[in-house]
Order: C-alpha cells, then structure tokens, then sequence
C-alpha cells in the first residue's frame, strides 16, 4: 500500500504541473490570438535613386507583418510585385517579412517612429 500511495501522490504532483503548465499555455496563445490594434507611426525615406514620396509619415497597425507595409509601400509607390524594392530599418537591415511592425519599433524604433527606408536597387550587403 506505501507504494501504491506514494505512486498516487507522484502522479497528482505531475499532473499539477502539467496543469499548470497548460494553464500558462492557454494564457499565451490567448495573447497572441489577441491582435496589437495600437499603430506605429512609420516613416518611409527613398535611398539611391528612388522616388520621394509626398507623403511620408503612415500609422499602420502594430500587429501587422512586415509584408503589409511592403505591399502598402508598393501600392503607394504605384509599383508591381515585378519590379524591384528593397526595404531597410534605419540604414542598417532588410527586416523578415514575418516581422511585426510593433517587435521592429520596440527593437529599433527612432524618436516614436519606424524608420523604413527603400531603394530600386540593393542598398547594403
């Protein structure tokens, strides 16, 4: 019996954990189910022979990828998925188009903008 009691206690400690455990993950995905609905002012700056915008200050929604500012950046610019655009943070790095808008302006944002620049041609290596 002392050890059917003390496998019973094991098991009730283990399956705890494991609740808790699915309790955190729960909370999680719960997090991430939730969309940022807040914007990130984003600011578009040509690079080589690219043209200026007219207007280039734009709040897009922080929850948004990457992917939806090139393709927003693309439609302003009145350019076709064919033709060339390269996009970087602050003169430095082409970003994922998995990235999200709200994790570039945590990580690089710049006097409460993202700095997006773009170009016809590769910039930088």
């Amino acid at each position: 019996m002392a050890t059917s009691n003390t496998t019973s206690r094991a098991t009730n400690h283990t399956m705890g954990e494991h609740s808790e455990q699915f309790e955190e993950a729960l909370k999680a995905l719960d997090v991430y189910k939730n969309k940022d609905v807040s914007k990130v002012v984003v600011r578009f700056k040509a690079v080589g022979n690219a043209p200026i915008m007219k207007q280039n200050f734009y709040k897009i929604t922080a929850s948004n990828r990457f992917q939806a500012v090139i393709h927003f950046l693309r439609k302003e610019l009145g350019w076709t998925s064919g033709e060339p655009l390269f996009t970087y943070i602050n003169l430095s790095f082409s970003p994922a188009p998995d990235d999200t808008v709200a994790n570039l302006f945590k990580a690089c944002g710049t006097d409460g903008h993202l700095i997006v620049n773009y170009s016809t041609t590769q910039a930088w290596g």
